[in-house]
């Protein structure tokens, strides 16, 4: 990860427009532990392009694991409106098992309460 962060770095340099260089450069900050600085780049990213779901995806599980539940929600309901849900494979490659898992139980959670307060209505 140091080194993909390493380079994703320098390809921002040269390009700083390039987002995926940026979403590179955010995922290795992620793999190194430094959480808060992958969620400041990827901040950076979404101002840039509020509708790109891969940003909203990463973001959605950053604020999931800081424990803001509902924050996480919000960028994840983002990524069903946009209809781009095919980021989200290629994404949980890069998240460790314990994060998978906390999205999985999350999104399961969820689905449950949906599925819940559809049977009641």
């Amino acid at each position: 990860a140091p080194g993909v962060f390493q380079l994703a770095s320098l390809l921002v340099e040269l390009d700083s427009s390039d987002e995926a260089s940026r979403l590179l450069c955010a995922d290795a900050l992620y793999q190194m532990g430094r959480g808060e600085e992958a969620h400041k780049m990827l901040s950076l990213a979404l101002s840039r392009n509020p509708q790109r779901a891969p940003v909203l995806a990463r973001l959605a599980l950053l604020q999931l694991k800081r424990g803001f539940v509902y924050d996480g929600n919000q960028l994840l309901k983002r990524v069903i409106r946009i209809g781009d849900s095919s980021c989200l494979l290629p994404i949980l490659d890069i998240f460790q098992d314990e994060d998978r898992k906390l999205l999985q139980s999350h999104c399961r959670w969820r689905a449950l309460a949906i599925l819940k307060g559809k049977q009641e209505a």
